[in-house]
């Protein structure tokens, strides 16, 4: 599975930013996907995960009611979309894909994930 992010950018506090993640392969459809993302001289965290059939999301305490994880199987894509931006959510983005097949959980652990894009920035400013 290949991952390919878009939609990182130069923003304002208070705005919104919609990330986008285009996976090739059929597998995409089975595996659970994530938002990770990475401040300098910070460690890797999770952001927001989605399960398989999307009946499962999972977020980072600070970014819930904000940010909204989905997926659309037919298009290969999931979506991260990012409101009331705050400069502390700046950093690098990740789409990450994994878990086992059709799992109905989602997965925080970066090391259980076995694909990763190249990562798109996100900046803020206040």
């Amino acid at each position: 599975v290949n991952l390919v992010e878009s939609g990182g950018g130069l923003v304002q506090a208070g705005a919104s930013l919609r990330l986008s993640c285009t996976a090739s392969g059929r597998a995409f459809r089975s595996y659970g996907m994530a938002w990770f993302r990475q401040a300098p001289g910070k460690e890797r965290e999770f952001v927001a995960g989605i399960n398989w059939d999307g009946q499962r999301t999972d977020y980072l305490d600070s970014v819930k009611g904000r940010f909204t994880i989905s997926r659309d199987n037919a298009n290969y894509t999931v979506s991260l979309q990012m409101n009331n931006l705050q400069p502390e959510d700046a950093a690098v983005y990740y789409c990450a894909a994994g878990l086992p097949a059709d799992a109905d959980y989602v997965e925080r652990n970066a090391s259980k994930y076995d694909y990763w894009g190249q990562g798109t920035q996100v900046t803020v400013s206040s």
